[in-house]
């Protein structure tokens, strides 16, 4: 089945030209897109896009469909919003799993908009890291819906029988105490940051093992002051002056006082963000609801941190 989020970034590769700027207007990274593109063409059976190492030109069929895809997606939003108005005194409920970062700075916004009153779904949240939401829909029955992430290729694994949706991408940024005299924004090379203090993930989890790799290919080889897998705990601590850390954008939103985010260029990595959905879970209201989740995100990526 076709996404509507791939024909909505197709709209915008196609106007601009290029995967890059379509994820610059959209909040995506460059990658993501690709992806989606690449996932659009396995999805249609047809090539999209001719591909160089200097730029991207759309296909034929790429111009037809195209054509055909803002007609197709606002007839996709009308018959959702048609399907949970015609319903509206009958709700459904749905059991969802989340991510304590995403069940902090993403979930309540929907929940305070206006699309989520008139969307008819009887929440029940459970907050808990990807590995114990995935079990949940693998024990049969305690979840519908697993918001999870994945850093990396390796690390977790889901049952076969559920539907996979990405929704986004939360990029990795470092961060330093303000008190080391390093300003804002500034630009550093990777090795300049190994004779620091680090706070990293324990050994041994998914997570840790990918930074550790991407630092040895930087030639970063942290001097470790601190384990700590909770990033609201290592924000504060990186305030306190404890030592650098590397964390994902969403948990930045709220971050404290004492702290500067760097531009490493060496050190790009995010985590790929999926819901997890059981098929016969998968009604309209639920695909709504996936969407604006994954609407939220991107808003979030638009907008600086400093303005939120």
């Amino acid at each position: 089945m076709v996404n509507p989020i791939h024909l909505r970034t197709l709209l915008e590769v196609t106007r601009l030209g290029s995967f890059a700027a379509a994820a610059a207007r959209l909040g995506y990274t460059a990658s993501a897109v690709s992806q989606q593109m690449s996932t659009l063409e396995r999805d249609t059976g047809v090539v999209l896009f001719q591909r160089s190492a200097r730029s991207v030109l759309p296909t034929e069929a790429a111009v037809v469909m195209t054509r055909h895809a803002a007609k197709v997606l606002t007839d996709i939003d009308a018959l959702l919003a048609a399907t949970s108005r015609t319903d509206a005194t009958t709700t459904q409920e749905l059991r969802l799993g989340i991510f304590p970062s995403l069940a902090t700075h993403v979930l309540p916004r929907l929940l305070a908009s206006s699309a989520w009153h008139d969307l008819g779904i009887n929440l029940k949240v459970s907050v808990a890291e990807p590995a114990q939401t995935i079990q949940g829909l693998r024990t049969g029955g305690e979840l519908d819906v697993a918001l999870v992430y994945q850093v990396g290729q390796g690390g977790l694994a889901w049952p076969h029988t559920v539907n996979r949706q990405w929704i986004g991408d939360d990029n990795f940024r470092v961060v330093l105490p303000s008190s080391w005299g390093i300003r804002p924004k500034a630009e550093v090379a990777a090795a300049q940051l190994s004779d620091m203090p680090w706070i990293m993930h324990h050994p041994g989890i998914s997570d840790a093992a990918v930074i550790e790799r991407l630092f040895a290919s930087c030639n970063l080889h942290p001097q470790v002051a601190v384990y700590s897998d909770d990033f609201n705990a290592s924000l504060a601590l990186v305030s306190a002056g404890m030592g650098a850390a590397l964390v994902p954008e969403l948990a930045l939103r709220h971050r404290p006082q004492g702290i500067v985010v760097l531009d490493v260029p060496e050190i790009r990595l995010a985590r790929n963000i999926f819901a997890l959905l059981i098929n016969e879970k998968q009604t309209a209201q639920v695909e709504v609801f996936v969407d604006l989740l994954s609407g939220i995100m991107h808003d979030l990526a638009r907008i600086p941190q400093h303005e939120q």
